[in-house]
């Protein structure tokens, strides 16, 4: 018996429905027309883009708010065919589909500047949504997998961290306080320098002066070197260990 045209519109849209590994076609289009969604909205930041190219960018909106109206229309009729949802409501209610509608009301709302089309951007948690199938999903847990195997380590490394910043924070408000009242009078004027050391950042607005200050200083940030340095370490181990896990689980066959 074939399947009703519904059924196909629900295989096309909806990765949970479709039978066949991988992305649809239509999706792959849906995938193509966020990234140009993105870059649209990336490119009207630029006021010298809006002047030169503006009414090549408006008829990119007009196209891509079609699109994701009617993309977003079918998924609301064929939701109901998942068991995930009772009906199309139920479905619009999800956190997802309340992004994706705020996304579409972004662009008929011009009149509230063009700050609202960063919020776009946000629209690129749907490429993990869809990526979220098939091989794309199984790599993904395992990285997931492998980096809450190591969630003490990282809380650690950040418990230490932050320890570090406050310490030196705390210093640097003793020894620089009275002489630098604007940068050092408190401890939470005094974690900003932190920060910016610690993190080897070095934006270079806020200095110490005094002799035991600068001591101090250098303390930091050799110190700030090797914590910034640990959870690097600890990422890049996790990784390391997915990616063997995923070559491992492809050479015994349970992996497509």
């Amino acid at each position: 018996m074939q399947p009703s045209f519904r059924h196909r519109v629900s295989h096309a849209l909806d990765p949970e429905m479709n039978p066949e590994p991988g992305l649809s076609g239509l999706n792959v289009l849906v995938v193509v027309a966020i990234l140009v969604m993105v870059l649209v909205g990336v490119l009207e930041t630029e006021v010298h883009v809006i002047r030169q190219f503006g009414g090549l960018m408006g008829g990119l909106k007009l196209l891509l708010f079609a699109f994701f109206a009617a993309e977003y229309g079918l998924r609301i009729w064929v939701a109901g065919l998942n068991p995930r949802y009772r009906n199309g409501l139920h479905y619009a209610m999800t956190p997802a589909a309340l992004l994706d509608l705020a996304v579409l009301v972004t662009f008929v709302t011009p009149f509230l500047g063009v700050e609202t089309t960063v919020f776009r951007l946000l629209q690129m948690t749907r490429l993990f949504r869809l990526a979220r199938i098939g091989r794309y999903s199984r790599a993904m847990n395992l990285l997931f997998e492998a980096i809450r195997s190591r969630d003490i380590e990282l809380a650690l490394s950040a418990g230490l961290a932050f320890v570090l910043m406050l310490g030196a924070a705390t210093l640097l408000y003793i020894v620089e306080g009275d002489v630098q009242p604007e940068a050092f009078g408190s401890i939470p004027r005094a974690m900003w320098w932190a920060v910016a050391t610690l993190t080897t950042v070095g934006y270079g607005d806020v200095v110490p002066i005094t002799p035991l200050g600068r001591i101090l200083a250098a303390i930091t940030a050799i110190c700030g070197i090797g914590f910034i340095a640990l959870p690097t370490g600890i990422l890049a181990s996790a990784f390391s260990e997915a990616i063997r896990k995923a070559r491992d689980e492809r050479a015994h066959g349970r992996y497509e």
